[in-house]
C-alpha cells in the first residue's frame, strides 16, 4: 500500500434511519475485509484517524462513521432524537447499504450501539464485535463524569487553548498537546468567534436513558450473539472497572478480554499503537 492511500481517507455518505444523512471516512480498497468504526458520544469520526490509517495499512477496508448529530452527519429533528435505539437503527441502515459483512469496533456509545446492531442483523452481516471500554453495566460515577464534562462547555470556548485546557483537566493522564491543529477537527468556530464542540448539544440535553433499565436487555443481547466478541478495557478507566468487566465476562463467557495499561476510557487515543495491534490480531 502506498503512503497516500494510507493517510488520506475518502469521504463517504450514507442514509440513516428516517432518511438522515450520515457522513464518514473510508480507507482501503473494496474487496478487503471491512471494519466499521463507531465513535463514542460527543466524539466524531476523526477520533479514529490513527486507527483507520493503521488498519488500512494492514490490508483492511475501514469506514469511520459520524453518528447522528455528530461531526458532519445531520442533526436529528423531532422528538427522542438521540436514543440508543435510533443510533443503532442508523447503523443497521448503513450495513444494509454496504451489503457485505463487517466487523464493528465500537467505543463507549458506539459499543452499545454495536451490540444492538449485531443482534438485529445477525452474524451474516456482523462477523465480529469489539467493545472499547464499555459494558452494559458501566460504572455510574464514571459515566456521569463524562456527561458532566460535555454539559459544562455547551457555551463554547473563546480560544482553542481554552478547549485544550478543559480536555487536559478532564484527562490528566494524557500529555497536553502543544499543536492544537487536531482540535479543529472536533470543534467549529461560529460567527461569534467562539469554538463549539462539533455535535448537537441536544444530545446531552435530552432526558438521559437510565443505563440500569437498559442493562439487562443489552447484556442479554450480547450473551446471545453467536460471533466472536472482544472487550478492550483501559486499565485506568473509571467507566469500566475491573469489577464491571468481570461481571460482563461472567454474563458473556464467550467474550475475550484485553486490558491496555495506561489507557483510560478513551483507549484508542491514549495508546493507539497497542489498541490497533489488538484489533488487527482479533480481526
Amino acid at each position: 500500500m502506498n503512503r497516500t492511500e494510507t493517510l488520506d481517507p475518502r469521504p463517504v455518505s450514507f442514509t440513516g434511519h428516517g432518511g438522515l444523512r450520515l457522513a464518514g471516512d473510508e480507507w482501503g480498497d473494496k474487496g478487503r475485509p471491512l471494519v466499521l468504526l463507531l465513535h463514542g458520544g460527543g466524539q466524531t469520526r476523526h477520533s479514529w484517524k490513527g486507527t483507520g490509517e493503521r488498519l488500512a495499512a494492514r490490508n483492511l477496508r475501514v469506514i469511520a462513521l459520524d453518528a447522528r448529530g455528530h461531526g458532519d452527519s445531520e442533526w436529528a429533528t423531532g422528538s427522542a432524537l438521540y436514543s440508543l435505539e435510533l443510533f443503532a437503527a442508523d447503523v443497521v441502515s448503513v450495513i444494509r447499504q454496504l451489503d457485505e459483512p463487517v466487523v464493528i469496533v465500537g467505543a463507549s456509545l458506539g459499543g452499545l450501539t454495536g451490540i444492538l446492531v449485531a443482534d438485529e442483523v445477525g452474524n451474516d452481516l456482523v462477523r465480529k464485535l469489539v467493545l472499547v471500554d464499555i459494558v452494559p453495566r458501566m460504572e455510574r460515577k464514571g459515566g456521569l463524569r463524562v456527561r458532566d464534562f460535555m454539559l459544562r462547555h455547551l457555551d463554547g470556548f473563546a480560544r482553542l487553548e481554552d478547549a485544550a485546557d478543559a480536555i487536559a483537566d478532564y484527562m490528566p493522564h494524557r500529555t497536553r498537546p502543544s499543536n492544537l491543529d487536531g482540535l479543529q477537527r472536533n470543534l467549529r468556530q461560529r460567527d461569534n468567534g467562539r469554538w463549539y464542540w462539533h455535535w448537537d448539544p441536544r444530545f446531552v440535553q435530552e432526558p438521559m436513558d437510565d443505563p440500569a433499565e437498559q442493562a439487562n436487555d443489552i447484556e442479554l443481547k450480547a450473551a446471545n450473539l453467536r460471533i466472536p466478541l472482544l472487550l478492550i478495557r483501559g486499565a485506568i478507566s473509571d467507566v469500566v472497572s475491573r469489577h464491571s468487566a468481570r461481571r460482563f465476562l461472567e454474563a458473556v463467557p464467550s467474550a475475550q478480554y484485553i486490558e491496555l495499561d495506561g489507557a483510560a476510557h478513551t483507549a484508542p487515543g491514549d495508546d493507539n499503537d497497542s489498541f490497533t495491534s489488538v484489533v488487527v490480531e482479533f480481526v
